[in-house]
């Protein structure tokens, strides 16, 4: 890994345009927001980690993801991969197949993000997705130090 920086660098071009998960763990986390602006996710974040490495279940650097999915103006949820249940948190699995794309820049970009992937999914299957959620691939500040802000787009199609 880079000086100064705690997240790998993403490559875009490593995410497929689909992508399979068969009972991928995660845990979960609630964020409060106003209006769809999350106003306590790094603190949300902070304490998930806490609990995911003292309970050994921390993923090694290049398969960690943390998804977002929005649950109205008023709250988001947080799903970080882990590699095994962790007591004392809500323990999700996911399976299903979905579409991927990746965007870039800033996060008050995310609303015409969401329209995009939508509208993708209803291209390639002629339905809405089942759910959206987002994948931030590096920190603000990581952000910053490499100069790019990708985010991914997944898309739930089946």
């Amino acid at each position: 890994m880079e000086k100064d920086v705690c997240c790998l660098r993403f490559d875009p071009d490593s995410w497929e345009r689909k992508i399979v998960w068969k009972d991928k763990l995660f845990v979960k986390g609630t964020v409060r927001s106003i209006l769809h602006v999350p106003i306590n996710m790094g603190q949300i974040i902070t304490k998930m980690w806490k609990k995911v490495k003292d309970g050994g279940a921390e993923v090694e650097a290049k398969d960690w993801i943390l998804l977002s999915e929005e649950a109205g103006a008023w709250k988001s949820y947080q799903y970080m991969a882990v590699n095994k249940e962790v007591e004392g948190m809500e323990n999700v699995k996911m399976s299903g197949t979905f579409l991927t794309q990746v965007f870039e820049g800033p996060y008050q970009e995310a609303k015409d993000w969401y329209g995009k992937i939508i509208k993708q999914a209803e291209k390639e299957t002629g339905k809405k997705p089942e759910k959206v959620y987002f994948y931030y691939t590096t920190c603000p500040k990581c952000a910053k130090k490499y100069g790019n802000n990708y985010v991914v787009g997944l898309a739930k199609i089946s």
